[in-house]
């Protein structure tokens, strides 16, 4: 059983590890496949820019725990306005907790305590910890000192961005998560045209998805030219 807070993701293809585009970070894959094991790493901190991968990672790590016959929660903290600190209270009973972008409670009391009595309470259940953050733990700007301590306990691992190359598998695997083909051509082409971030990629998948299945038309360098110019035709619209 995987816990999402506060809902359960809002993916039609939610992310998985074997779903992940490596790029330079087989190191992060290793461990987080280890850490699912007995004797595995039980505190793993992931550190790296937006677009990383870090949601993946930890969404991904949840489906692998999962998998595995063990319970897991997943706790977004940049939605941490529709969230409450007291929702992290009991989730040590689970197997596997995952904490993403703890950079977006850094400053705030009564996250900051409820992480660190969070992060106590998992150590002597034995849960494992998964945290992700926009840098490692010693560049947070944390108020509460042993909190930072403590998330420096375990291994921490630094995510290297997609390259074009990255990217490129990255927008073939989203089509294929969605039973879309996406030829290499088709790919550049529009890796030349729109934006880098693999979260607008993701988005910009969607709409072609949808459109695709209206029209019944296969991602050709046209179709896909033309959408993207109805895509930036709209956002000029509503600018």
């Amino acid at each position: 059983m995987t816990l999402q807070l506060p809902l359960a993701l809002r993916l039609r293809c939610p992310p998985r590890l074997d779903d992940f585009i490596v790029g330079q970070n087989q190191v992060v894959l290793t461990a987080l496949s280890r850490a699912l094991q007995v004797g595995g790493e039980p505190l793993i901190f992931l550190a790296g820019p937006a677009g990383s991968g870090r949601t993946h990672l930890l969404s991904g790590q949840c489906a692998a725990g999962e998998a595995l016959g063990l319970s897991s929660a997943y706790l977004p903290l940049r939605e941490h306005r529709t969230l409450a600190p007291a929702m992290l209270q009991g989730l040590e009973t689970m197997d596997l907790v995952t904490v993403d972008d703890v950079n977006a409670v850094a400053g705030q009391d009564d996250w900051e305590h409820a992480l660190f009595t969070l992060f106590n309470n998992c150590r002597e259940a034995g849960t494992r910890l998964l945290f992700s953050a926009d840098q490692g733990p010693a560049g947070l700007p944390l108020q509460l000192p042993d909190l930072r301590t403590r998330l420096a306990w375990g291994l921490t691992l630094s995510l290297q961005p997609l390259d074009d190359e990255g990217r490129r598998q990255l927008l073939q695997s989203l089509a294929r998560r969605r039973a879309l083909s996406l030829p290499d051509d088709v790919a550049r082409y529009m890796l030349d045209r729109t934006p880098r971030h693999p979260r607008e990629l993701v988005a910009i998948i969607d709409q072609l998805d949808r459109a695709s299945m209206a029209h019944q038309r296969p991602l050709t360098v046209p179709f896909v030219r033309d959408q993207l110019g109805l895509m930036a035709d709209h956002v000029a619209g509503n600018g």
